[in-house]
Formats: structure tokens, sequence, C-alpha cells
């Protein structure tokens, strides 16, 4: 198993455009946005704005950094 991050520019309507696209093995499983300086102590962290299959969540995660994002993406 490979994941790959695929950096994005996101329309979300607010300061948070920074992206990712996570792939594993070729396929699409999740997209990540950088939270901007709007969400105070969150600012910098990565939510889960997508997950699929797998890594589909009722509640979205948010992630210190992407390493950490990576590490449990490669749990699922």
């Amino acid at each position: 198993m490979s994941l790959r991050l695929q950096p994005v520019r996101v329309e979300t309507g607010s300061g948070d455009e920074d992206g990712r696209l996570v792939f594993r093995d070729d396929a699409l499983i999740a997209l990540l946005v950088r939270l901007s300086d709007n969400h105070d102590a969150d600012s910098g962290k990565w939510f889960l704005e997508a997950g699929f299959g797998c890594v589909a969540q009722e509640r979205n995660p948010l992630f210190e950094d992407l390493e950490q994002a990576q590490a449990w993406f490669a749990t699922r």
C-alpha cells in the first residue's frame, strides 16, 4: 500500500484553501484541508473534509500535521 498526497487549492468560500488529495494505490480516498487563521487554536491543523470508502467517517477527524494524517490513513 502506498499513500500519495497531491497539493490542491480548494474553493471553500473561506480562507481554508490549502488542500491535499489523498490517494492510496492510485485511488482517491480523501480530501484534507488545512485550517486557516480563522480557526484560532485549530489554525494550521488538517481537517478531513471528505473521506471515501474505508476512510469515510460520521465525524471527520482533525490532525495536527500531515504526518499524523498519513499515520491515521495507514490504519484504515
